[in-house]
């Protein structure tokens, strides 16, 4: 029993960059998150967006005589061109320094402060100036006095603020991750933030003086602006705030880098633990799911400008001209950080895996399924439950058939578990069984024999069932290539469900045998061309 209703976030981004690979990268789990839940017939809500009240982005802006609202504007602006581009699916871009936004967060921290969970303090400590945060001593110490993010000295800071009581829901926080063992994800960073949270919590500062002309104002207090953080981490809330979209909370998966895990795995909980108690918020309860994954390395080696092996858009594009918008997706979404360990974006390593998964497996079964089926059958293939005569074949159907249910299993198990590389993998070895299968059934040879021919053409129908039920688990990741091979498998109306988001019908497509009646398949080019290096 799925569930009715389905909700991913990529955090928001700052405006004050443009988009690279860990952009790209988040953005495109989600975007396969939520392109399986559709699929599956889920409604489902995935948002993105941008963070843009840091005080790095009035600086920018000055920087280049421009207001701090212009600067925003341009760059998410390329942000949301970027994403189109790119295919993402998302059902809004938030913006921080939208009216909707902000009108809420002032809503919210209202009832903060009536409920006593925010209030007026005074606040010395070592502040991150690239991160726009106070860091504790104990960490300011192991990290040498310097931003464990950039390296760049702490600033020592002294200033009256207002903080949120995160002191007081240390054991709310521990019953929630306790009860709930995909609180936070995968098994490492849960370990990490237990470990933290059980060594006691502070009080944290949520506002800043000097940047009331760019920010939201701290209700009654026109002097403090909110700080960048929490404004940015409500906009998980704000955005669905409304009668028609409230129905989506609590979220399903946010989904971070592992940099920013204490403010999604700690003070974002126990800011939506302490607006909970408020008259009006009881609908608000904490998310389901917080996924931290880790970060891309460039051939073996941290990401750096100055080394010139840093991914930006540039040159992700330069691969989607030479492999395919879908052939970088599948890289990242099964090569990629998920875990707790950082993963290699080496070119190497991506055109081997594109011609050893999507050339020579996907691409190449693909082909020998719709091309033989072409020259002994002229493309038209029973209905996949004929009787075939030749017992042998009959024992390879059925072991094709059985292998189907199990991999559909598993796909779509691990596509709930957020393991991406393992969902792939469960389709893909489905392909391979129908390689396998060919291999054992050697249908080109008995074609020779007109008295077997009936038999190859429900060989090469079985055939075709499993690359059909393989492929409904690819599409997610592989969508453009997909849809192309549901034509091929005469199976286009697919692609008509699933148009402009709409929703799939994924358990039953993956029945062996949903698709009733003879099928006509189409040859043509490969799906995906081997590649050379020039």
């Amino acid at each position: 029993m799925t569930a009715s209703c389905y909700y991913v976030t990529t955090p928001i981004y700052y405006v004050n960059d443009k988009a690279h690979i860990g952009h790209v990268y988040t953005t495109t789990v989600a975007d396969v998150l939520a392109r399986f839940h559709r699929l599956r017939g889920v409604r489902t809500f995935f948002l993105t967006g941008t963070d843009e009240h840091a005080a790095k982005v009035v600086d920018s802006a000055r920087e280049r005589g421009r207001s701090p609202q212009d600067w925003a504007d341009e760059n998410a602006g390329a942000f949301q061109e970027t994403f189109d581009r790119l295919g993402m699916t998302h059902d809004d871009f938030i913006r921080t320094s939208q009216e909707r936004h902000k009108s809420r967060v002032t809503r919210y921290v209202q009832a903060l402060m009536a409920g006593g969970d925010v209030y007026p303090g005074e606040y010395e400590g070592w502040y991150d100036a690239g991160q726009e945060e106070y860091v504790p001593e104990s960490k300011a110490k192991e990290f040498d006095y310097k931003s464990p993010i950039n390296g760049k000295p702490l600033v020592r800071k002294r200033e009256k603020n207002y903080f949120f009581r995160l002191s007081a829901y240390g054991d709310q926080l521990l019953s929630w991750m306790e009860s709930n063992p995909r609180a936070v994800l995968p098994e490492a960073r849960r370990n990490e933030v237990l470990g933290r949270i059980r060594e006691g919590l502070n009080d944290v500062p949520i506002s800043r003086s000097g940047q009331e002309d760019w920010g939201i104002a701290v209700p009654g207090d026109s002097g403090q602006t909110i700080y960048v953080w929490i404004d940015a981490l409500m906009n998980y809330l704000t955005t669905i705030d409304t009668d028609e979209r409230r129905e989506f909370w609590p979220c399903d998966v946010h989904l971070i880098g592992k940099d920013i895990l204490w403010f999604h795995a700690v003070i974002w909980p126990a800011i939506l633990m302490a607006l909970n108690r408020r008259p009006g918020y009881e609908w608000v309860t904490t998310p389901r799911s917080v996924y931290a994954h880790s970060f891309w390395i460039s051939e073996g080696m941290k990401m750096s400008k100055s080394l010139g092996n840093f991914i930006d858009l540039p040159k992700l594009e330069e691969y989607i001209a030479d492999f395919g918008l879908d052939a970088v997706r599948f890289y990242l979404a099964t090569q990629g950080p998920l875990g707790a360990t950082d993963s290699d974006f080496a070119h190497q390593r991506f055109a081997e895996i594109y011609n050893t998964a999507l050339a020579n497996t996907l691409g190449n079964s693909l082909n020998r399924v719709c091309n033989m089926s072409g020259r002994y059958a002229d493309g038209l293939l029973p209905p996949v439950d004929t009787a075939v005569a030749d017992v042998a074949i009959g024992q390879v159907i059925g072991k094709l058939k059985s292998n189907a249910g199990e991999r559909t299993k598993s796909g779509i198990s691990a596509y709930e578990q957020v393991e991406l590389h393992i969902a792939a993998d469960a389709a893909l070895a489905l392909v391979r069984d129908v390689d396998s299968a060919i291999e054992q059934v050697q249908p080109f040879k008995l074609a020779k024999d007109a008295a077997r021919l009936d038999d190859v053409k429900v060989f090469l129908a079985a055939c075709a069932e499993a690359l059909r039920i393989g492929s409904l688990l690819l599409w997610p990741i592989l969508p453009g290539k997909i849809e192309a091979a549901w034509r091929r498998l005469g199976c286009g109306d697919y692609a008509k469900h699933l148009e402009n988001r709409g929703l799939g019908q994924l358990e039953a497509w993956t029945r062996w045998g949903a698709q009733v009646g003879p099928r006509q398949l189409e040859a043509g080019d490969p799906l995906f061309p081997r590649h050379q290096e020039k």
